[in-house]
């Protein structure tokens, strides 16, 4: 049985964890309707621009076939290059494209498991500055995206081993967050049939999933926002159970 000294300390831990949980809510939400909240949302959509990519190029490689290049455009925009499927392989085309649309909300699941505890994420932290570094090195082959990847592994590897774990512990479930909504990010992503990139107008992943797959585009962004919404909404409540005590 546990010392009452051991069960007030971690009574305070599960406090301070949930506490991170509704800061992290809170100041996703207060960009939305604060003055200026935009200016300062926009690495946050850089970042979610970042885990799209990322989410096709590494999905192609898992179905088989190749991650060639990505960059990332200071408009907010990306592009990821990927090879190896033939044309008829149009389940493994269509998964690619949804990689990046729900890629990024499984990660995010991740993390929300890694945040129960100050210490694991400071270890979530450093891995994941660890794994961008590493595609920054193999995939990213623009100046913009090489800065801007570079500032986050900066960011994200000062957090894990310089601040407190408390610190780190917002820092992940607030990137948690971002990353299950940033399907959402950019609506030419999702609910339309071209999307605006730097590289010029594309069509959409939710066009590609359609042409793959059948359907319409926003029956395809439908279905990818609201599983984006659910992980989001089973993160928060695993979160919050794991930390009720027993």
């Amino acid at each position: 049985m546990p010392s009452l000294d051991s069960w007030l300390q971690n009574n305070a831990r599960r406090r301070r964890a949930k506490q991170a949980l509704w800061v992290s809510i809170g100041l996703t939400l207060l960009l939305y309707v604060v003055p200026l909240g935009g200016f300062v949302a926009y690495p946050l959509m850089l970042f979610s621009t970042l885990a799209h990519e990322l989410g096709h190029g590494l999905t192609a490689l898992l179905v088989g076939g190749s991650f060639e290049r990505m960059v990332i455009f200071s408009d907010g925009s990306g592009v990821a290059t990927h090879g190896g499927l033939s044309s008829d392989a149009a389940v493994a085309r269509a998964l690619v494209s949804a990689g990046g649309l729900v890629g990024p909300a499984l990660v995010a699941a991740g993390a929300f498991g890694l945040a129960r505890t100050g210490r694991a994420s400071r270890i979530g932290l450093a891995v994941g500055a660890g794994f961008l570094a590493l595609m920054m090195a193999l995939f990213i082959r623009n100046a913009f995206g090489l800065v801007f990847t570079g500032l986050v592994v900066a960011g994200l590897g000062w957090t894990a081993w310089r601040r407190s774990a408390d610190t780190a512990q917002v820092v992940l479930v607030f990137l948690a967050i971002q990353m299950a909504l940033s399907v959402f990010s950019r609506g030419d992503y999702l609910f339309t049939a071209e999307a605006q990139t730097g590289a010029g107008v594309m069509p959409s992943d939710t066009a590609h999933m359609a042409e793959a797959l059948g359907g319409t585009y926003w029956l395809w962004g439908l279905a990818c926002g609201a599983f984006s919404v659910l992980v989001l909404g089973l993160g928060v409540w695993a979160f919050s159970r794991a930390l009720e005590r027993r």
